[in-house]
């Protein structure tokens, strides 16, 4: 009898070690989210991963923004240059150099119909929050400066985009203590037509102009926004074990 019950309670032990080994293993295996990563994403993540292939938006779908499957902007080329003054327009530069730029990392986008082109941009600004909050204070009022200077992309549908009028754009700070930066965006039409620009009598209704010029706006801030989350997703995904 009493054989028996050692035995048991030898059984028992060991599947209790088993259950307790399988549960330290599975703990092993989760990440724990690594606030600070953000402050790394800039140079430490692959430029085609801060800037995928395709971001998301389409149907109103934001949660899986580089999921082809939902994508509405199709990447045309990444800058190899990353400097502050190549990357912003001449006021967006100004205020940005004011508050210590360190970079200024671009890409070029094209929308679903191919009449859109876009360049957006990470602006990396010194560590805390007061920086990027600034700087996107200082650009409102300007989204006809540009913010973004337009890549060209060779061979694509924005080889000439630095030719094309810049019709709308916007510039917002990310969320978050360690994302020290700014997202702004650059919008013009691959056909070169202005803003406001409108062929026959919408060309005299000053309410027609305003509404086309608004809609370019908000073109921009909308590519401003679905980016802003896809870097919250990087801070995410930059986890230690």
């Amino acid at each position: 009898m009493i054989g028996s019950l050692l035995g048991l309670f030898g059984v028992l032990a060991l599947v209790g070690g088993g259950a307790l080994a399988a549960h330290a293993y599975s703990n092993s295996q989760q990440t724990l989210a690594n606030p600070e990563y953000g402050e790394a994403i800039w140079s430490d993540e692959p430029a085609d991963s801060i800037f995928p292939d395709t971001i998301g938006g389409r149907d109103g779908r934001l949660g899986d923004l580089t999921n082809p499957k939902y994508a509405y902007w199709r990447r045309l080329g990444i800058s190899p240059e990353t400097s502050c003054g190549k990357g912003l327009t001449a006021k967006t530069l100004a205020s940005a150099e004011r508050l210590g730029c360190k970079a200024v990392l671009r890409a070029t986008y094209i929308d679903p119909t191919g009449d859109v082109v876009a360049t957006i941009a990470l602006v990396v600004l010194p560590g805390g929050i007061s920086k990027k909050v600034e700087l996107a204070q200082a650009f409102e009022g300007m989204e006809n400066e540009g913010a973004v200077a337009p890549l060209a992309v060779p061979g694509t549908p924005a080889a000439e985009w630095k030719k094309f009028g810049r019709n709308g754009s916007a510039l917002e700070a990310t969320a978050g203590e360690h994302l020290p930066y700014a997202v702004a965006a650059t919008v013009g039409a691959v056909n070169g037509r202005l803003a406001g620009n409108l062929p026959g009598d919408w060309a005299e209704d000053e309410a027609e102009v305003m509404t086309d010029r608004e809609s370019w706006y908000a073109e921009a801030e909308i590519l401003v926004r679905m980016f802003e989350l896809h870097v919250d997703d990087l801070q995410l995904g930059g986890a230690e074990s």
